[in-house]
């Protein structure tokens, strides 16, 4: 890492904002449209609202498009990088491309995230990629990100992040006395079981030996164990993935490329920087593999 990168990356930690600044909107619609003169492939759309006012943004260039129609099986989604970061949600698709690496799909910039925003969102996306729906779509267990996925991508299988899910476990069980116990006991059963029979049989006896049979967010998770747990998934294609992880070490791949300054004009130019990055990136795989 170079002294800049990491200087960048020191007082991004320091930031919590990614400033909306004035004209931005009306800066960023001719940036896009300057793009799309040079490259007819690049897509882009706005949501405003009743007063005109940006609301949500989403944009693909076209080798965003193009690596959809190889690599778009699989996607994984996630938002939780600019929402931790700069209270504003940065919505990437990725998708893994020939050399087990992460690919954009194409992004958006969300105001809110509740199920109007993101049913929006895909049906933007979804338009781009020709209406041409992934096999699977791997998100957190945000309730309104599932609402809108039945709603645009109803033959879509959905798989929640198994990380997100046993990184919650101490949280939970944080109390019992039994805690280490609970927690081995329920990664075993995820990762060893067999068939959904052995699954079941083995959570039962969980359920019972520690004495957690009224424990709702077992109850729920054990309601929706085809969405997250290995043997419930493993007759459809996953291209590897059971986390949003891909999502996530796109996200930190614009660490660096953004600061507390950075408007919403600016953020978008840095991403096209970013990105030229790590295309030339994709180029040296290819060589390599080549040779």
């Amino acid at each position: 890492m170079t002294f800049i990168e990491k200087d960048c990356r020191n007082y991004i930690d320091k930031v919590r904002k990614l400033r909306l600044g004035e004209g931005d909107a009306a800066a960023i619609q001719a940036y896009f449209s300057k793009m799309q003169s040079f490259s007819p492939g690049f897509f882009f759309s706005f949501d405003l609202d009743d007063e005109g006012r940006l609301k949500n943004v989403f944009w693909a260039d076209n080798r965003c498009r193009q690596a959809y129609k190889e690599f778009g099986d699989v996607v994984t989604f996630d938002t939780t990088y600019l929402t931790n970061k700069y209270d504003m949600p940065f919505a990437p698709f990725v998708g893994v491309n020939h050399h087990g690496h992460s690919t954009l799909l194409g992004c958006g910039l969300l105001s809110n995230e509740d199920t109007e925003t993101f049913v929006w969102l895909f049906r933007i996306w979804l338009e781009c990629m020709e209406f041409e729906a992934p096999q699977g779509i791997i998100t957190d267990q945000d309730m309104a990100i599932q609402n809108a996925i039945e709603v645009v991508f109803p033959k879509s299988k959905h798989r929640w992040c198994l990380w997100h899910i046993l990184k919650k476990l101490p949280e939970k069980f944080g109390y019992h006395c039994q805690k280490a116990s609970i927690l081995s006991s329920v990664h075993k059963l995820v990762y060893e079981s067999q068939s959904a029979d052995e699954f079941k049989h083995g959570w039962f006896s969980m359920l019972d030996m520690y004495e957690l049979k009224n424990n709702d967010w077992l109850i729920g998770l054990f309601r929706e164990r085809s969405r997250w747990v290995p043997c419930f998934l493993k007759t459809s294609f996953w291209a590897g993935m059971s986390t949003t992880q891909r999502s996530e070490g796109m996200n930190a791949f614009f660490d660096g490329y953004v600061h507390s300054k950075t408007s919403l004009k600016q953020f978008v130019e840095q991403y096209e920087r970013a990105l030229r990055s790590k295309i030339e990136k994709e180029f040296q795989a290819d060589f390599k593999s080549f040779s």
